[in-house]
């Protein structure tokens, strides 16, 4: 049961990773994502960043299971999450931050038209729209992860901002 303020923030953010709405995260849902991000950017799966993107996306997968799945199931309920995320995420939200990490930076390099090791920030927007953030919230965010303000987000403004937006602090 989710008692307080916190873990009822923690809980809204499961609709993040529950792609397919089922009511569990699953290894499905991570590579859901990483599909719908191949198909909006028009890079194939079996591409260097392809391939990169689906080993980011199990890696996150085996790292969400291995703080969350209390069971053993191989997925993750809404339950599981909310204690994952509050007994281990807010006291090291670097270690949440290292698990997305492989995922994030190749999300990052399939968003990358340009190649310039950056995403523009409508290219960032598009990425939150693949993940299930409304239409009209992804600009916003995506114009909030430009910490430096260079029209740009990187790695190092994505990775802290994941952090931060699953490790809501009290």
């Amino acid at each position: 049961m989710v008692s307080s303020e916190y873990e009822r923030k923690i809980a809204a953010r499961f609709a993040t990773f529950d792609q397919d709405g089922n009511g569990y995260i699953d290894r499905e849902d991570f590579y859901g994502a990483a599909k719908a991000l191949l198909t909006e950017f028009a890079v194939a799966a079996r591409s260097d960043k392809g391939q990169a993107l689906y080993t980011g996306a199990e890696g996150f997968w085996q790292g969400m299971a291995g703080i969350a799945d209390r069971d053993g199931d191989q997925r993750i309920t809404r339950e599981e999450f909310v204690h994952g995320a509050v007994k281990r995420l807010r006291d090291n939200p670097d270690r949440f931050a290292e698990i997305a990490r492989p995922f994030l930076h190749a999300a990052l390099d399939v968003a990358d038209t340009d190649g310039d090791g950056a995403a523009t920030i409508e290219e960032a927007a598009r990425v939150l729209k693949c993940l299930g953030v409304p239409e009209d919230v992804a600009g916003p965010a995506a114009a909030t992860l430009d910490a430096d303000e260079d029209g740009k987000v990187g790695e190092a403004e994505v990775v802290p901002a994941f952090a931060r937006y699953f490790t809501v602090p009290e």
